[in-house]
Protein backbone atom coordinates (compact mmCIF):
# COMPACT_ATOMS: atom_id res chain seq x y z
CA UNK A 1 0.00 0.00 0.00
CA UNK A 2 2.76 2.46 0.92
CA UNK A 3 4.60 1.56 -2.27
CA UNK A 4 1.50 2.27 -4.33
CA UNK A 5 1.08 5.65 -2.63
CA UNK A 6 4.72 6.51 -3.34
CA UNK A 7 4.24 5.66 -7.00
CA UNK A 8 1.05 7.73 -7.11
CA UNK A 9 2.79 10.71 -5.48
CA UNK A 10 5.67 10.47 -7.93
CA UNK A 11 3.24 10.34 -10.85
CA UNK A 12 1.38 13.40 -9.55
CA UNK A 13 4.66 15.27 -9.16
CA UNK A 14 5.66 14.48 -12.72
CA UNK A 15 2.23 15.44 -14.02
CA UNK A 16 2.36 18.70 -12.13
CA UNK A 17 5.81 19.46 -13.52
CA UNK A 18 4.62 18.69 -17.05
CA UNK A 19 1.58 20.94 -16.68
CA UNK A 20 3.74 23.76 -15.33
CA UNK A 21 6.12 23.37 -18.29
CA UNK A 22 3.24 23.39 -20.79
CA UNK A 23 1.77 26.47 -19.11
CA UNK A 24 5.12 28.25 -19.29
CA UNK A 25 5.50 27.32 -22.95
CA UNK A 26 1.98 28.58 -23.71
CA UNK A 27 2.83 31.88 -22.10
CA UNK A 28 5.88 32.17 -24.37
CA UNK A 29 3.86 31.67 -27.58
CA UNK A 30 2.31 34.82 -29.07
CA UNK A 31 -1.40 35.57 -28.72
CA UNK A 32 -2.77 37.16 -31.90
CA UNK A 33 -6.32 37.81 -30.67
CA UNK A 34 -5.82 41.50 -29.85
CA UNK A 35 -3.88 42.06 -33.06
CA UNK A 36 -6.69 40.57 -35.15
CA UNK A 37 -9.44 42.47 -33.33
CA UNK A 38 -7.60 45.75 -33.89
CA UNK A 39 -6.42 45.16 -37.46
CA UNK A 40 -9.25 43.20 -39.11
CA UNK A 41 -11.45 46.26 -39.88
CA UNK A 42 -8.66 47.73 -42.02
CA UNK A 43 -8.26 44.62 -44.21
CA UNK A 44 -10.43 44.35 -47.34
CA UNK A 45 -11.41 41.74 -49.90
CA UNK A 46 -10.87 42.73 -53.54
CA UNK A 47 -12.77 41.12 -56.40
CA UNK A 48 -12.14 42.02 -60.03
CA UNK A 49 -13.96 41.41 -63.28
CA UNK A 50 -12.34 41.39 -66.69
CA UNK A 51 -13.97 40.88 -70.06
CA UNK A 52 -11.93 38.82 -72.52
CA UNK A 53 -12.77 37.91 -76.08
CA UNK A 54 -13.44 34.26 -76.79
CA UNK A 55 -11.31 32.71 -79.47
CA UNK A 56 -11.00 29.37 -81.10
CA UNK A 57 -8.33 27.24 -79.37
CA UNK A 58 -6.89 26.45 -82.83
CA UNK A 59 -6.48 30.14 -83.64
CA UNK A 60 -2.87 30.95 -84.45
CA UNK A 61 -2.07 27.50 -85.88
CA UNK A 62 -1.41 26.93 -89.55
CA UNK A 63 -3.21 23.98 -91.15
CA UNK A 64 0.06 22.06 -91.39
CA UNK A 65 0.52 22.36 -87.62
CA UNK A 66 -2.87 20.89 -86.63
CA UNK A 67 -2.94 17.12 -86.06
CA UNK A 68 -4.20 15.16 -89.08
CA UNK A 69 -6.99 13.51 -87.05
CA UNK A 70 -8.63 16.91 -86.41
CA UNK A 71 -8.40 17.97 -90.04
CA UNK A 72 -9.83 14.60 -91.06
CA UNK A 73 -13.05 15.25 -89.10
CA UNK A 74 -13.35 19.03 -89.34
CA UNK A 75 -11.42 19.98 -92.48
CA UNK A 76 -10.25 23.57 -92.18
CA UNK A 77 -13.20 24.69 -89.99
CA UNK A 78 -12.77 23.95 -86.32
CA UNK A 79 -15.62 24.35 -83.81
CA UNK A 80 -15.51 26.55 -80.69
CA UNK A 81 -15.80 24.83 -77.31
CA UNK A 82 -19.42 24.30 -76.13
CA UNK A 83 -21.08 27.45 -74.81
CA UNK A 84 -18.67 29.86 -76.48
CA UNK A 85 -19.18 32.05 -79.52
CA UNK A 86 -16.23 33.55 -81.42
CA UNK A 87 -15.81 37.22 -80.62
CA UNK A 88 -18.33 37.24 -77.74
CA UNK A 89 -16.73 38.65 -74.56
CA UNK A 90 -16.41 36.25 -71.64
CA UNK A 91 -16.35 37.40 -68.03
CA UNK A 92 -13.41 36.42 -65.86
CA UNK A 93 -13.31 37.04 -62.13
CA UNK A 94 -10.50 36.90 -59.61
CA UNK A 95 -10.02 37.55 -55.91
CA UNK A 96 -7.37 39.20 -53.81
CA UNK A 97 -6.82 41.18 -50.63
CA UNK A 98 -5.80 44.69 -49.65
CA UNK A 99 -5.67 47.10 -46.73
CA UNK A 100 -6.67 50.69 -46.06
CA UNK A 101 -3.80 53.16 -45.72
CA UNK A 102 -5.80 56.39 -45.28
CA UNK A 103 -9.24 57.11 -43.86
CA UNK A 104 -10.30 58.97 -47.02
CA UNK A 105 -10.35 55.77 -49.08
CA UNK A 106 -6.86 54.90 -50.33
CA UNK A 107 -6.18 51.15 -50.39
CA UNK A 108 -2.97 49.23 -51.10
CA UNK A 109 -2.80 45.88 -52.86
CA UNK A 110 -0.71 43.99 -55.42
CA UNK A 111 -0.53 45.24 -58.99
CA UNK A 112 -1.22 41.75 -60.31
CA UNK A 113 -4.48 41.59 -58.33
CA UNK A 114 -6.02 44.44 -60.37
CA UNK A 115 -4.07 44.08 -63.61
CA UNK A 116 -6.39 44.38 -66.62
CA UNK A 117 -9.52 44.63 -64.47
CA UNK A 118 -12.59 46.33 -65.97
CA UNK A 119 -14.37 46.47 -62.61
CA UNK A 120 -12.96 46.40 -59.09
CA UNK A 121 -15.14 45.81 -56.04
CA UNK A 122 -13.83 46.28 -52.50
CA UNK A 123 -15.66 44.57 -49.63
CA UNK A 124 -15.00 46.00 -46.18
CA UNK A 125 -15.03 44.19 -42.87
CA UNK A 126 -18.50 45.60 -42.14
CA UNK A 127 -19.77 44.01 -45.40
CA UNK A 128 -20.05 47.26 -47.32
CA UNK A 129 -19.16 46.87 -50.99
CA UNK A 130 -17.58 49.84 -52.77
CA UNK A 131 -16.46 50.34 -56.35
CA UNK A 132 -12.75 51.18 -56.61
CA UNK A 133 -10.56 52.88 -59.17
CA UNK A 134 -6.86 52.32 -59.77
CA UNK A 135 -4.87 55.42 -58.78
CA UNK A 136 -1.70 53.83 -60.10
CA UNK A 137 0.18 50.55 -60.24
CA UNK A 138 3.81 49.56 -60.57
CA UNK A 139 4.51 46.19 -62.15
CA UNK A 140 8.15 46.08 -61.12
CA UNK A 141 7.39 46.12 -57.40
CA UNK A 142 3.89 44.61 -57.78
CA UNK A 143 2.29 47.48 -55.84
CA UNK A 144 -1.01 49.18 -56.68
CA UNK A 145 -3.02 51.94 -55.00
CA UNK A 146 -6.81 52.00 -55.23
CA UNK A 147 -9.34 54.66 -54.25
CA UNK A 148 -12.92 54.20 -53.00
CA UNK A 149 -15.44 56.98 -52.46
CA UNK A 150 -15.80 56.80 -48.69
CA UNK A 151 -14.59 58.57 -45.58
CA UNK A 152 -13.74 57.88 -41.96
CA UNK A 153 -12.47 54.40 -42.83
CA UNK A 154 -10.45 52.25 -40.39
CA UNK A 155 -6.74 52.31 -41.23
CA UNK A 156 -3.81 50.09 -40.32
CA UNK A 157 -0.66 51.23 -38.55
CA UNK A 158 2.48 50.95 -40.64
CA UNK A 159 5.73 49.62 -39.18
CA UNK A 160 9.36 49.75 -40.24
CA UNK A 161 10.27 46.71 -42.33
CA UNK A 162 13.98 47.51 -41.91
CA UNK A 163 13.63 46.49 -38.24
CA UNK A 164 12.48 42.94 -39.04
CA UNK A 165 14.68 40.11 -37.85
CA UNK A 166 14.85 36.48 -38.93
CA UNK A 167 12.90 34.30 -36.49
CA UNK A 168 10.45 37.05 -35.55
CA UNK A 169 6.76 36.16 -35.33
CA UNK A 170 4.48 37.60 -38.04
CA UNK A 171 0.82 37.16 -39.03
CA UNK A 172 -1.23 37.62 -42.18
CA UNK A 173 -4.88 38.47 -42.74
CA UNK A 174 -6.43 37.95 -46.17
CA UNK A 175 -8.96 36.10 -48.29
CA UNK A 176 -7.41 32.82 -49.47
CA UNK A 177 -9.72 31.15 -51.99
CA UNK A 178 -12.33 33.79 -51.07
CA UNK A 179 -12.49 32.95 -47.35
CA UNK A 180 -12.58 36.51 -46.03
CA UNK A 181 -10.41 37.62 -43.09
CA UNK A 182 -8.56 34.35 -42.63
CA UNK A 183 -5.68 34.66 -40.17
CA UNK A 184 -2.42 32.72 -40.45
CA UNK A 185 0.85 33.08 -38.54
CA UNK A 186 4.48 32.04 -38.69
CA UNK A 187 7.98 33.45 -38.51
CA UNK A 188 10.29 35.46 -40.73
CA UNK A 189 12.39 32.83 -42.53
CA UNK A 190 14.75 35.24 -44.31
CA UNK A 191 15.04 38.89 -45.28
CA UNK A 192 16.41 40.69 -48.33
CA UNK A 193 15.54 37.72 -50.52
CA UNK A 194 15.93 38.06 -54.30
CA UNK A 195 13.50 36.34 -56.66
CA UNK A 196 13.88 35.85 -60.43
CA UNK A 197 12.67 38.85 -62.46
CA UNK A 198 12.07 40.89 -59.29
CA UNK A 199 15.37 42.72 -58.96
CA UNK A 200 13.86 45.79 -57.28
CA UNK A 201 12.24 44.09 -54.27
CA UNK A 202 14.20 42.73 -51.27
CA UNK A 203 11.49 40.24 -50.31
CA UNK A 204 10.63 39.11 -46.79
CA UNK A 205 10.44 35.31 -46.75
CA UNK A 206 8.11 33.73 -44.19
CA UNK A 207 6.50 30.39 -43.45
CA UNK A 208 3.09 32.03 -42.99
CA UNK A 209 0.43 30.05 -44.86
CA UNK A 210 -0.39 32.11 -47.98
CA UNK A 211 -2.64 30.91 -50.79
CA UNK A 212 -4.31 32.39 -53.90
CA UNK A 213 -6.51 35.22 -52.65
CA UNK A 214 -4.03 36.33 -49.98
CA UNK A 215 -2.19 38.45 -52.54
CA UNK A 216 -2.18 42.12 -51.59
CA UNK A 217 -3.03 41.49 -47.95
CA UNK A 218 -0.99 42.80 -45.00
CA UNK A 219 1.78 41.06 -43.07
CA UNK A 220 1.88 42.17 -39.41
CA UNK A 221 4.49 42.16 -36.68
CA UNK A 222 3.48 41.41 -33.09
CA UNK A 223 2.82 45.10 -32.46
CA UNK A 224 0.00 44.98 -35.03
CA UNK A 225 1.95 47.08 -37.52
CA UNK A 226 2.01 46.31 -41.24
CA UNK A 227 5.54 45.32 -42.23
CA UNK A 228 4.85 43.83 -45.65
CA UNK A 229 2.41 43.03 -48.45
CA UNK A 230 1.93 39.34 -49.15
CA UNK A 231 2.77 38.88 -52.80
CA UNK A 232 4.08 35.49 -53.90
CA UNK A 233 4.49 31.87 -52.90
CA UNK A 234 6.81 29.15 -54.11
CA UNK A 235 4.73 26.11 -54.95
CA UNK A 236 4.80 22.93 -56.98
CA UNK A 237 1.15 22.15 -56.28
CA UNK A 238 -0.55 25.55 -56.64
CA UNK A 239 -1.01 25.84 -52.88
CA UNK A 240 1.07 26.70 -49.82
CA UNK A 241 4.35 24.82 -49.34
CA UNK A 242 6.00 26.83 -46.56
CA UNK A 243 7.69 29.49 -48.72
CA UNK A 244 5.86 32.82 -48.81
CA UNK A 245 7.20 36.20 -49.89
CA UNK A 246 6.12 39.70 -48.91
CA UNK A 247 7.07 43.13 -50.23
CA UNK A 248 8.63 45.20 -47.41
CA UNK A 249 6.28 48.01 -46.41
CA UNK A 250 9.09 50.59 -46.67
CA UNK A 251 9.52 49.71 -50.35
CA UNK A 252 5.77 49.60 -50.94
CA UNK A 253 5.07 52.96 -49.31
CA UNK A 254 7.80 54.68 -51.33
CA UNK A 255 6.06 53.40 -54.46
CA UNK A 256 2.58 54.24 -53.14
CA UNK A 257 3.56 57.81 -52.32
CA UNK A 258 4.79 58.32 -55.89
CA UNK A 259 1.66 56.74 -57.35
CA UNK A 260 -0.60 58.96 -55.26
CA UNK A 261 1.29 62.15 -56.08
CA UNK A 262 2.36 61.55 -59.69
CA UNK A 263 0.45 58.48 -60.89
CA UNK A 264 3.71 56.80 -61.86
CA UNK A 265 7.01 55.65 -60.39
CA UNK A 266 10.36 57.03 -61.50
CA UNK A 267 13.60 55.16 -60.82
CA UNK A 268 17.24 55.81 -61.23
CA UNK A 269 18.94 54.12 -64.17
CA UNK A 270 22.59 53.23 -64.68
CA UNK A 271 22.49 51.54 -68.09
CA UNK A 272 24.66 48.48 -67.46
CA UNK A 273 24.54 44.72 -67.88
CA UNK A 274 25.79 43.08 -64.68
CA UNK A 275 26.70 39.61 -63.48
CA UNK A 276 27.64 37.99 -60.15
CA UNK A 277 31.24 37.89 -58.94
CA UNK A 278 32.35 34.30 -58.45
CA UNK A 279 35.21 33.32 -56.15
CA UNK A 280 37.53 32.78 -59.11
CA UNK A 281 36.58 36.15 -60.62
CA UNK A 282 37.15 37.85 -57.27
CA UNK A 283 40.64 36.36 -57.10
CA UNK A 284 41.39 37.46 -60.66
CA UNK A 285 40.32 41.03 -59.81
CA UNK A 286 42.49 41.12 -56.69
CA UNK A 287 39.53 41.06 -54.28
CA UNK A 288 39.54 39.45 -50.84
CA UNK A 289 36.03 38.05 -51.16
CA UNK A 290 33.43 37.47 -53.90
CA UNK A 291 31.01 40.39 -53.60
CA UNK A 292 29.74 43.34 -55.59
CA UNK A 293 28.31 43.59 -59.10
CA UNK A 294 30.54 43.01 -62.12
CA UNK A 295 29.78 45.21 -65.13
CA UNK A 296 29.69 42.92 -68.15
CA UNK A 297 28.56 45.52 -70.68
CA UNK A 298 27.51 49.17 -70.85
CA UNK A 299 24.81 50.98 -72.81
CA UNK A 300 26.87 53.44 -74.88
CA UNK A 301 24.15 56.07 -74.48
CA UNK A 302 23.45 55.48 -70.79
CA UNK A 303 24.54 57.32 -67.63
CA UNK A 304 27.24 54.73 -66.84
CA UNK A 305 29.08 55.36 -70.12
CA UNK A 306 28.76 59.12 -69.72
CA UNK A 307 29.99 58.92 -66.13
CA UNK A 308 33.11 56.91 -66.95
CA UNK A 309 32.22 53.36 -65.87
CA UNK A 310 33.86 50.57 -67.83
CA UNK A 311 33.15 46.93 -68.56
CA UNK A 312 35.12 44.92 -66.00
CA UNK A 313 34.52 47.37 -63.15
CA UNK A 314 33.15 45.77 -59.97
CA UNK A 315 30.79 48.08 -58.08
CA UNK A 316 31.26 47.58 -54.33
CA UNK A 317 29.11 50.35 -52.84
CA UNK A 318 26.58 53.04 -53.80
CA UNK A 319 26.65 56.19 -51.63
CA UNK A 320 28.25 54.13 -48.88
CA UNK A 321 25.68 51.30 -49.04
CA UNK A 322 27.47 48.00 -49.52
CA UNK A 323 26.68 46.01 -52.67
CA UNK A 324 26.62 42.47 -51.27
CA UNK A 325 26.01 40.81 -54.63
CA UNK A 326 24.81 41.65 -58.12
CA UNK A 327 21.13 41.58 -57.08
CA UNK A 328 21.73 44.42 -54.60
CA UNK A 329 22.80 46.98 -57.21
CA UNK A 330 19.46 47.36 -59.07
CA UNK A 331 17.70 48.00 -55.75
CA UNK A 332 20.13 50.69 -54.66
CA UNK A 333 20.05 52.42 -58.03
CA UNK A 334 16.32 51.96 -58.57
CA UNK A 335 15.31 53.57 -55.28
CA UNK A 336 17.41 56.68 -56.05
CA UNK A 337 15.65 59.52 -57.86
CA UNK A 338 16.64 60.13 -61.50
CA UNK A 339 18.97 63.09 -61.83
CA UNK A 340 20.62 62.37 -58.48
CA UNK A 341 24.39 62.33 -58.16
CA UNK A 342 25.71 59.09 -56.65
CA UNK A 343 29.15 58.05 -55.49
CA UNK A 344 30.22 54.59 -56.56
CA UNK A 345 33.00 52.66 -54.88
CA UNK A 346 34.49 50.19 -57.34
CA UNK A 347 37.37 47.90 -58.10
CA UNK A 348 39.23 48.60 -61.35
CA UNK A 349 42.51 47.03 -62.44
CA UNK A 350 43.04 45.65 -58.93
CA UNK A 351 42.65 49.03 -57.24
CA UNK A 352 39.79 50.59 -55.31
CA UNK A 353 38.55 53.96 -56.45
CA UNK A 354 35.47 56.16 -56.32
CA UNK A 355 33.51 57.63 -59.16
CA UNK A 356 30.66 60.14 -59.16
CA UNK A 357 27.97 60.18 -61.84
CA UNK A 358 24.41 61.35 -62.42
CA UNK A 359 21.68 58.72 -62.72
CA UNK A 360 19.32 58.71 -65.66
CA UNK A 361 15.59 58.00 -65.76
CA UNK A 362 14.61 54.35 -66.10
CA UNK A 363 13.39 53.66 -69.67
CA UNK A 364 9.68 53.02 -70.19
CA UNK A 365 8.50 49.68 -68.88
CA UNK A 366 7.60 48.35 -72.34
CA UNK A 367 11.09 48.50 -73.83
CA UNK A 368 12.80 47.52 -70.61
CA UNK A 369 10.64 44.47 -70.06
CA UNK A 370 11.16 43.31 -73.63
CA UNK A 371 14.91 43.35 -73.19
CA UNK A 372 15.49 46.29 -75.56
CA UNK A 373 17.29 48.22 -72.82
CA UNK A 374 20.65 46.79 -71.82
CA UNK A 375 19.97 46.67 -68.08
CA UNK A 376 19.96 43.54 -65.94
CA UNK A 377 16.18 43.37 -65.63
CA UNK A 378 14.53 40.43 -67.40
CA UNK A 379 11.00 40.07 -68.75
CA UNK A 380 8.32 38.13 -66.93
CA UNK A 381 9.26 35.06 -68.96
CA UNK A 382 12.90 35.36 -67.94
CA UNK A 383 14.20 36.22 -71.41
CA UNK A 384 15.56 39.14 -73.39
CA UNK A 385 14.81 39.34 -77.10
CA UNK A 386 15.89 41.18 -80.24
CA UNK A 387 14.00 41.99 -83.42
CA UNK A 388 14.45 39.93 -86.59
CA UNK A 389 15.52 41.69 -89.75
CA UNK A 390 13.65 41.35 -93.03
CA UNK A 391 16.19 38.89 -94.45
CA UNK A 392 15.75 36.43 -91.55
CA UNK A 393 11.98 36.62 -91.72
CA UNK A 394 12.01 36.01 -95.47
CA UNK A 395 14.36 33.07 -95.08
CA UNK A 396 12.10 31.48 -92.46
CA UNK A 397 8.90 32.38 -94.26
CA UNK A 398 7.36 34.20 -91.29
CA UNK A 399 5.91 37.69 -90.95
CA UNK A 400 6.83 38.33 -87.32
CA UNK A 401 8.81 36.62 -84.57
CA UNK A 402 11.65 37.69 -82.28
CA UNK A 403 14.97 36.05 -81.51
CA UNK A 404 15.73 35.06 -77.90
CA UNK A 405 19.04 36.64 -76.92
CA UNK A 406 19.30 35.56 -73.28
CA UNK A 407 17.49 33.15 -70.98
CA UNK A 408 17.37 33.50 -67.19
CA UNK A 409 18.31 29.98 -65.96
CA UNK A 410 15.91 30.33 -63.02
CA UNK A 411 12.98 31.68 -65.04
CA UNK A 412 9.85 30.16 -66.55
CA UNK A 413 11.31 30.16 -70.07
CA UNK A 414 14.31 28.06 -69.03
CA UNK A 415 12.01 25.60 -67.27
CA UNK A 416 10.03 25.25 -70.51
CA UNK A 417 13.20 24.54 -72.50
CA UNK A 418 13.58 27.83 -74.38
CA UNK A 419 17.15 28.54 -75.48
CA UNK A 420 19.17 31.53 -76.72
CA UNK A 421 18.86 31.65 -80.51
CA UNK A 422 15.32 30.29 -80.58
CA UNK A 423 12.90 32.35 -82.65
CA UNK A 424 9.65 32.94 -80.79
CA UNK A 425 6.77 32.86 -83.28
CA UNK A 426 3.61 32.59 -81.18
CA UNK A 427 2.59 32.36 -77.55
CA UNK A 428 -0.77 31.08 -76.28
CA UNK A 429 -1.99 30.93 -79.92
CA UNK A 430 -1.16 34.61 -80.51
CA UNK A 431 1.38 35.55 -83.18
CA UNK A 432 4.43 37.45 -81.92
CA UNK A 433 5.08 40.38 -84.24
CA UNK A 434 7.64 42.47 -82.31
CA UNK A 435 9.49 42.79 -79.01
CA UNK A 436 7.14 45.48 -77.74
CA UNK A 437 4.05 43.46 -78.69
CA UNK A 438 5.51 40.46 -76.83
CA UNK A 439 5.37 42.49 -73.61
CA UNK A 440 1.63 42.97 -74.07
CA UNK A 441 1.08 39.27 -74.74
CA UNK A 442 3.10 38.20 -71.72
CA UNK A 443 1.18 40.53 -69.41
CA UNK A 444 -2.03 38.68 -70.35
CA UNK A 445 -0.68 35.17 -69.77
CA UNK A 446 -2.45 33.19 -67.03
CA UNK A 447 -0.56 31.89 -64.01
CA UNK A 448 -0.34 28.20 -63.08
CA UNK A 449 -1.68 27.04 -66.47
CA UNK A 450 0.42 25.71 -69.31
CA UNK A 451 0.23 27.65 -72.59
CA UNK A 452 1.70 26.61 -75.95
CA UNK A 453 4.70 28.43 -77.36
CA UNK A 454 5.74 27.94 -80.98
CA UNK A 455 9.45 28.22 -81.83
CA UNK A 456 11.83 27.92 -84.75
CA UNK A 457 15.02 26.11 -83.77
CA UNK A 458 17.67 24.93 -86.20
CA UNK A 459 15.27 25.50 -89.09
CA UNK A 460 12.51 23.37 -87.56
CA UNK A 461 9.20 24.40 -86.01
CA UNK A 462 8.33 22.99 -82.61
CA UNK A 463 6.02 23.65 -79.68
CA UNK A 464 6.84 23.74 -75.97
CA UNK A 465 4.54 24.17 -72.98
CA UNK A 466 5.17 27.21 -70.81
CA UNK A 467 3.84 27.59 -67.27
CA UNK A 468 4.17 30.84 -65.29
CA UNK A 469 4.26 30.71 -61.50
CA UNK A 470 1.19 31.89 -59.55
CA UNK A 471 0.77 34.05 -56.42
Amino acid sequence: MMRTLRHFSLWMLLAGTLLAWQSAMARELPDFTELVEEAAPGVVNISTTRMVESRNPFQGFGNEEIPEIFRHFFGDRFPMPPGQTPGRPQERQSLGSGFIISDDGYIMTNAHVVDGADEILVRLNDRRELAAEVVGSDERTDVAVLKVDAGDLPTLRLGDSDDLKVGEWVAAIGSPFGFDHSVTAGIVSAIDRTLPRDAYVPFIQTDVAINPGNSGGPLFNLDGEVVGINSQIFTRSGGFMGLSFAIPINVAMDVADQLRSDGEVRRGWLGVMIQPVSRDLAESFGMDEPRGALIADIDPEGPAAEGGLQAGDVILAVDGARVHDSSTLPRLIGRTAPGSDVELELMRDGKRQTLELTLGDWPDSGSAAAGESRDSQQARLGISVVELDATERERLGIEGGVRIAEVDPSGAAAAAGLQPGDILVSIDHQAVTSASQLVSLVSELPADRAVPVRLYRDGRSLFVALRLAGD
